[in-house]
């Protein structure tokens, strides 16, 4: 194909905060590997797909029965483009999707609907950021926390489908910690005192009276 176009997707997809911190060099095709603080990745046939995350819960933990948000882009350097049909996983009930360029809004859906959501070609497909569709894994299973990831099936009409590992992602700030402890504290009084022994203030005095 025309290396121009797939350059060109390529370079927008490392300039957007997505790419930034989730592009890395070289490619397997099929498979997925996990870059630190930066999602998950994958490449199937003209499809990449790129900072595949779940976004830090609040308190650092996705309970039982509740909804994840997925986030991420997929790139696709063909002619042509491709569909994203289903999103699956034995982790999460179903799906929610909310495109806003979308006629018909897929929500509250079983994972096996045709979810239609188009990469388009020499395009990129952004989830839940970058005004893209917004996707919601509804119901997971089980209790999931920072460090861990689920494994999530992407199914494309043309390309076929590939498994990934995606994590939840670590918080984007430092959190607030407790104060440190003062070893110092009060015990030696103000800065620069030092500990009066007894008798020491007599002799001070003895001293101050035979100077005078």
């Amino acid at each position: 194909m025309n290396r121009a176009p797939r350059a060109a997707v390529m370079g927008v997809l490392l300039l957007t905060p997505i790419g930034l911190t989730a592009c890395s060099a070289g490619q397997v095709t099929q498979t997925s590997s996990q870059e630190p603080l930066a999602g998950v990745q994958a490449d199937l046939e003209d499809l990449q797909l790129r900072a595949l995350t779940l976004p830090y819960p609040t308190g650092g933990q996705y309970a039982s029965g509740s909804d994840a948000r997925l986030v991420g882009a997929i790139a696709s350097t063909g002619i042509e483009g491709d569909t994203l049909v289903s999103i699956e996983g034995e982790a999460f009930d179903s799906v929610e999707v909310v495109d806003p360029d979308a006629a018909e809004l897929a929500a509250d859906g079983s994972a096996s609907e045709d979810l239609g959501l188009t990469i388009p070609p020499d395009g990129i497909l952004y989830l839940s950021s970058g005004g893209g569709p917004t996707v919601a894994l509804v119901d997971l299973a089980e209790e999931i926390g920072a460090g861990e990831s689920i494994d999530v099936t992407f199914t494309f009409e043309e390309a076929g489908e590939v498994t990934v590992p995606v994590p939840v992602g670590v918080p984007t700030r430092d959190l607030p910690r407790g104060e440190e402890f003062d070893f110092h504290g009060e015990e030696g009084g103000e800065e620069g005192a030092e500990e009066q022994l007894p008798g020491d203030e007599a002799r001070e005095d003895e001293s101050a009276d035979g100077e005078g």
